[in-house]
C-alpha cells in the first residue's frame, strides 16, 4: 500500500497598500520572519511615496493596481494570486504580524473558510473617537441585518481558504469590501471564527486615509445595497410599511369625514392616500418577486463554492489521480 504524501499548504500573504512608506518595509520583514514559507505580495494603490521601493528592497513581490480603492485592489489580489492559504492585512504596521500563525492554525484545527482577527478594544479607541464610535455603531447595525456571526466587521486582519477567494465577488470598490466579505460568508452560512488581537497604533509620519463622514455614509450605502439584494422581501418590506402608514395617516380623516358628511371635500390628500396605498401593494410584490431570485442566487453561489476545492492539496490528489488513469504512451490498456 503506497504511503499516504502530504504537503505543506501554499502561503501567500496579501498587502493592499497606499503610501505606507514609513512602514511597509518592516511589515514586510516581520511577515517574512513570521511566516517563512509564505510568498508575500504588496500590491501597490497609486501611492506617491516610495512604498513600491522600499516593499521590493524588503524582498515582496510588488504589483500595481491603477484603480483607486482597497476594494479594487482585493479584487485584483484574490483573481491573480494562486495559493492555498490567503493572509490579508495592512501595510500600515497596526496589525502584528506574530499573530498569522495562529490565525492560520485556526483556520485549519477548525476547518473555516474564514478567520478574522478582531481588533481588542477597537470600539472604546479606534484611533480617532469618531471611529470608534462608527465601529459601535455599524457592527450593531450589523448583527440586526445580517446576523451575529462577527463582532468587528470592518477588521482587515483575516485569512482565508482558496475556496472562499475564488468564490468572492468582489463588487465594492472601497473600504466597505471587509464588510462585503462578512455579508457573503453570513449569507451562504460558511464556517468563519474570529479571534481577539490587540490592535496597534500607526507610527509617527503615518496617517489614516479613513475618512470619518465620507467612508461612513458608503457604509451605509453598502449595507443598504447588501440588504437589497441578498434580504428583498425585508428591504421593500419596510417601505411597504412607510407607505402604508403613511396612506393611512392621511387617508383616516377623510374616511371619518366621509362617513359622517357623505362628502370627500380634500380630493388631493385621498388621491395621495391611495397613490401611496398602491406604492405599499407594489413594494410587497416587488420584495416577494425578488426574494424568490435572490434565494436562487443564493443557491447557485453555494454550488459554485462547493464545486471549488478548497486548496492545492486537493488539486494535487486529482491531478494524481487522473495520472495514474491515463495510459502511458505508446502503450494500449489490455482487457481485463
Amino acid at each position: 500500500m503506497p504511503h499516504e504524501v502530504r504537503h505543506e499548504p501554499d502561503i501567500a500573504v496579501l498587502l493592499p497598500c497606499y503610501n505606507e512608506e514609513p512602514t511597509i518595509a518592516e511589515v514586510v520583514r516581520r511577515f517574512r520572519e513570521a511566516l517563512p514559507s509564505a510568498a508575500i505580495y504588496v500590491y501597490d494603490n497609486n501611492s506617491r511615496d516610495l512604498t513600491a521601493l522600499r516593499a521590493r528592497a524588503a524582498g515582496a513581490t510588488v504589483i500595481r493596481e491603477p484603480r483607486q480603492g482597497k476594494g479594487n485592489v482585493v479584487r485584483r489580489m484574490f483573481a491573480d494570486i494562486e495559493a492555498d492559504i490567503y493572509l490579508m492585512a495592512d501595510g500600515d504596521g497596526t496589525y502584528a504580524p506574530e499573530d498569522a500563525p495562529q490565525l492560520i492554525n485556526t483556520l485549519l484545527t477548525e476547518r473555516c473558510d474564514m478567520v478574522v482577527g478582531t481588533r481588542r478594544g477597537v470600539t472604546d479607541d479606534a484611533g480617532r473617537s469618531g471611529h470608534a464610535f462608527g465601529n459601535r455603531i455599524f457592527n450593531s447595525l450589523y448583527k440586526r441585518l445580517f446576523g451575529s456571526d462577527f463582532t468587528d466587521i470592518f477588521s482587515g486582519y483575516r485569512v482565508f481558504t482558496r475556496r472562499f477567494v475564488k468564490s468572492f465577488p468582489a463588487v465594492s470598490g472601497g473600504f466597505e469590501i471587509e464588510t462585503e466579505m462578512s455579508v457573503h460568508a453570513s449569507q451562504l452560512k460558511l464556517p468563519v471564527s474570529e479571534i481577539a488581537l490587540d490592535y496597534g497604533r500607526r507610527p509617527e509620519g503615518s496617517s489614516s486615509k479613513l475618512s470619518t463622514y465620507r467612508d461612513g455614509a458608503r457604509i451605509l450605502w453598502m449595507f443598504a445595497m447588501l440588504m437589497k439584494e441578498t434580504q428583498p422581501l425585508r428591504f421593500f418590506g419596510a417601505f411597504a410599511m412607510f407607505f402604508l402608514g403613511s396612506s393611512l395617516f392621511l387617508m383616516t380623516p377623510v374616511l371619518i369625514e366621509f362617513a359622517q358628511t357623505g362628502l370627500v371635500p380634500r380630493m388631493p390628500t385621498w388621491v395621495l392616500s391611495v397613490g401611496l396605498l398602491l406604492l405599499s401593494m407594489l413594494s410587497v410584490v416587488t420584495g416577494l418577486i425578488l426574494d424568490s431570485v435572490s434565494r436562487g442566487r443564493a443557491e447557485q453561489k453555494r454550488i459554485f463554492y462547493l464545486s471549488m476545492p478548497s486548496g492545492r492539496v486537493e488539486r494535487r490528489e486529482r491531478a494524481a489521480g487522473q495520472t495514474a488513469l491515463k495510459p502511458s504512451p505508446g502503450k494500449t490498456p489490455r482487457a481485463a
